[in-house]
């Protein structure tokens, strides 16, 4: 039997449609509150909302914070983005954001059938915190999987951009 192209759930490629998103802000500061209560908070670095989608695996965590960690998004001495965290020693928050999987493809309500539960995001969500961590030698701060939380920002720039494991460009 022939394998249809189109059947991502059969398929034995699936890391090509796999979407693992980050967000990934420039920051002088942030930090995340839960009940009252800092969590994280860091000074100049990357706040990383990480969005986990239901085909995502190990191979898109490694890649996507080796990426990460070595984007040059800071100045150099001739204010040129020519320098990474790793050559900053700057440092990171990643916050799981569910919601950057949301569809408005029909309606005014947002779909998220896209994101990965729990059960499938935790442990990537928590392997991509011990990835990074690794790359930059140093801890990662984090929020909480599934809490409401209160993240606060000083976006340095600004300097926001998207990266998805689909497209790596």
């Amino acid at each position: 039997m022939r394998e249809n192209p189109f059947d991502w759930k059969n398929s034995t490629f699936p890391a090509i449609l796999s979407l693992m998103r980050a967000l990934i802000q420039r920051v002088s500061e942030a930090s995340v509150t839960i009940d009252g209560r800092e969590k994280s908070r860091i000074g100049a670095g990357f706040l990383i909302l990480l969005g986990i989608e239901t085909a995502d695996t190990e191979a898109d965590v490694d890649w996507l914070s080796r990426k990460i960690s070595q984007l040059r998004l800071f100045e150099d001495d001739e204010g040129k983005m020519n320098r990474s965290l790793l050559d900053t020693g700057g440092d990171a928050i990643v916050v799981s954001q569910f919601t950057l999987h949301a569809s408005t493809k029909k309606g005014t309500r947002p779909s998220f059938i896209k994101a990965a539960r729990p059960e499938q995001a935790i442990p990537l969500y928590e392997s991509f915190v011990a990835a990074l961590s690794r790359e930059l030698g140093k801890p990662v701060g984090t929020g909480e999987f599934g809490a409401m939380m209160n993240v606060a920002l000083v976006n340095d720039g600004p300097v926001t951009l998207m990266i998805d494991t689909q497209n790596r460009e």
